[in-house]
């Protein structure tokens, strides 16, 4: 990818005189590469991954062990009221258990009897733990849960987003394809009708035509000039549109050189441009599909949450126990003769909020499943419209390759009639104009069936290969 991205620009910056530029081909491939390499918008949506892992970072600094320092002093006309030391190390762990190791050294006159410790200090170890409510399921857990899955969830989202930046970009290729096709068609039948124009002519100072017929062949290629132009400005416009998807990698846009083509021949690869070449419904996995993955995801968290409005229907009871010693030099010390400890139980009377807050998420958990059905029955519906639409394409391709072909050999069995005086110019030009729509139609009806194509890899949110 990197030469073909170094080729192309540097045939973009490459300056030369009009009549010495060189046409050089920008194939499809090559240009959704660079959307999906250089685009800003493209950028933006990687932000979405970038973002969901900063809160799983965040998620994941709740279970920090954690050094607390608390030093309170009050003193007042010369008199220490008391100095207060309290300097602890916690450290939370993944159910409702959390260690703490602690040291209090407290003096003063004023000092409450139940903060004597000491001289030295007294230190502590202990252990407090939620035995009902936030023991299996506590807010630390689910906010580190519902994390990973919004991790995984943004994923998918920006898959579905780069692959929408994908398919307005191929959108507009294909539209620089189409109007440059165009140009072309207009382009060939210019030369025919001045060709003709300058035959007639001369057929005409010969005595050979009327001056009517020179008339004719003059408004002819009039109108022919008039097309050509008309075409030239859609190719300009549909340039520019194209260039608002081709930026350097230092976010500078580039706009599209005249002498940058497009693949006349990008139906022998679009395909494989999407990657869809070995696409069918039979293999085609909806639960597979980023947005129902995603959806997936979401109900994962929403269950999570709902396990922890159910976990809030239990009492709380926290119990905490703490060996003391004043020698934290010597293990023995720690013993059960010397400890803190404690019981804390309180539980609502009639649980109305928790009650209420569990409905309210199993609602969200129902809500997400019929959205999961519906969009399934969506999903797969369009992909086999989409299916049935290329086959149509294809025939109508076959149909429309016919009239092109019958109208080319109309209008050459008029021009032999016209050369041998048996038929008119106003005959010929009604070939060729019918010859033009025709090209024009045949074009007109390849977009269509390139922009199906795209539709499908949009549906179906295919990665390409990088």
């Amino acid at each position: 990818m990197k030469k073909y991205v170094i080729a192309f620009f540097l045939l973009i910056f490459y300056q030369q005189n009009a009549q010495d530029k060189i046409e050089s081909k920008m194939t499809l491939s090559e240009f959704l590469g660079y959307v999906k390499n250089y685009h800003p918008i493209v950028k933006q949506a990687n932000l979405v991954i970038n973002n969901s892992e900063s809160k799983l970072l965040k998620a994941r600094g709740a279970f920090d062990p954690k050094i607390e320092v608390d030093y309170d002093k009050k003193q007042f006309k010369d008199e220490d009221y008391f100095n207060k030391l309290n300097a602890s190390f916690k450290i939370p762990t993944w159910y409702g258990v959390e260690f703490k190791a602690n040291y209090e050294e407290n003096d003063g006159l004023f000092l409450n009897p139940e903060s004597n410790v000491p001289l030295d200090g007294l230190y502590s170890a202990g252990i407090s733990v939620s035995v009902a409510r936030g023991f299996l399921m506590n807010e630390r857990m689910a906010s580190l849960k519902q994390a990973k899955f919004f991790l995984n969830q943004a994923k998918e989202d920006q898959q579905i987003l780069v692959n929408g930046i994908l398919f307005n970009a191929s959108l507009s290729y294909f539209n620089w394809l189409q109007t440059y096709n165009e140009k072309k068609v207009f382009e060939d039948f210019l030369e025919n009708a001045s060709i003709r124009f300058e035959g007639t002519k001369r057929a005409f100072e010969q005595g050979d035509k009327p001056a009517i017929d020179t008339l004719e062949a003059g408004i002819t290629l009039q109108i022919r000039k008039l097309n050509l132009e008309k075409a030239r400005i859609k190719l300009i416009k549909t340039s520019l549109e194209l260039s608002n998807f081709l930026w350097l990698n230092d976010d500078t846009p580039v706009e599209l050189q005249d002498n940058i083509i497009p693949d006349i021949e990008a139906i022998n690869n679009v395909d494989t441009t999407f990657n869809i070449a070995l696409f069918n419904n039979a293999d085609f996995d909806i639960n597979n599909h980023p947005k129902i993955r995603s959806l997936n995801f979401k109900r994962e968290s929403l269950d999570i949450d709902r396990r922890l409005k159910m976990n809030s229907l239990l009492p709380k009871l926290d119990l905490q126990y703490n060996f003391l010693t004043e020698n934290s030099n010597q293990i023995n010390t720690f013993n059960t003769n010397n400890f803190k400890g404690g019981i804390k139980f309180s539980m609502p009377l009639f649980l109305r909020k928790e009650r209420g807050d569990l409905k309210l998420a199993k609602i969200k958990i129902q809500d997400i499943n019929f959205e999961n059905e519906s969009t399934k029955v969506i999903i797969t519906n369009k992909v086999n419209a989409i299916q049935q639409e290329l086959q149509s394409y294809g025939l109508q391709t076959a149909y429309t390759e016919n009239i092109v072909r019958d109208f080319g050999m109309l209008l050459r069995a008029e021009e032999r009639k016209f050369f041998l005086g048996e038929s008119s110019l106003f005959l010929v030009n009604s070939r060729e104009s019918k010859l033009i729509d025709s090209k024009l139609k045949a074009i007109e009806l390849e977009n269509k069936f390139f922009k199906t194509k795209a539709n499908l890899f949009k549906a179906a949110v295919i990665a390409i290969a990088e």
